[in-house]
């Protein structure tokens, strides 16, 4: 049974939760499992049963996937109030499909996938609000397709600090390292760093630690073209 305040107060806030009446939360919170992990722990493995899916508190995860070819591919990175492995529960895989570990010290809250799909039987806005949090993460995926399908990285990387853009600040924060936004674009972390830094030369942008300052939005537009 969870009981921490913090706790509570994150997955009463989550699209998923906001809208249970207070007796089938109560439910949700009986059978919810608070999990702990240290950097670098691994909290579930590729081809493991997909029967619970998590709430991050806090810290930072990162979901990974092996391909074929035995490379490890960023799938996403979860920061604190986000949800993972819920879209399992009704797309028939029996299986996770990537592996999920911290890359900061996290706290995290594992719920009962069963459990949650019977609610949504009595729970038609909670069906909506689900079907709005797919939606979302539909977009995002479509987005990475899309710039993975840009052949030359140069472009790939312009693109990103684009969607990454603060809005009015012309500020991305990089809240990982760079590997694994290397990884995510499909590119070698040298690749990125010298792209970063051929950006730097140009005027384009000014780098200081793991924050980037757009300087030139239309020059760095003109490299996605």
């Amino acid at each position: 049974m969870l009981t921490d305040t913090e706790i509570l107060t994150t997955l009463r806030q989550h699209p998923l939760f906001e809208g249970l009446a207070e007796g089938p939360f109560q439910e949700v919170c009986r059978l919810a499992i608070q999990r702990r992990l240290d950097a670098g722990e691994c909290l579930l493995h590729q081809g493991e049963p997909a029967e619970r899916f998590y709430v991050l508190v806090q810290g930072q995860m990162k979901l990974t996937r092996v391909l074929m070819e035995g490379q490890e591919k960023l799938v996403e990175i979860i920061q604190p109030g986000q949800s993972f492995g819920e879209t399992l529960m009704f797309s028939g895989l029996e299986c996770n499909p990537f592996s999920a570990s911290a890359l900061k010290t996290s706290s995290l809250v594992s719920l009962d996938s069963l459990h949650y799909r019977r609610l949504l039987e009595a729970q038609p806005q909670l069906c909506l609000n689900l079907l709005g949090r797919f939606s979302q993460r539909m977009q995002q995926f479509l987005d990475e397709i899309d710039t993975l399908a840009m052949a030359n990285a140069s472009q790939r990387v312009a693109r990103y600090l684009n969607q990454e853009l603060q809005d009015g600040a012309n500020l991305v924060q990089l809240h990982v390292p760079k590997r694994l936004i290397a990884s995510q674009l499909g590119i070698q972390p040298e690749t990125f760093s010298r792209i970063l830094h051929r950006l730097m030369d140009a005027g384009i942008i000014a780098m200081e630690r793991r924050s980037i300052r757009v300087l030139d939005t239309p020059a760095l537009t003109g490299f996605i073209q």
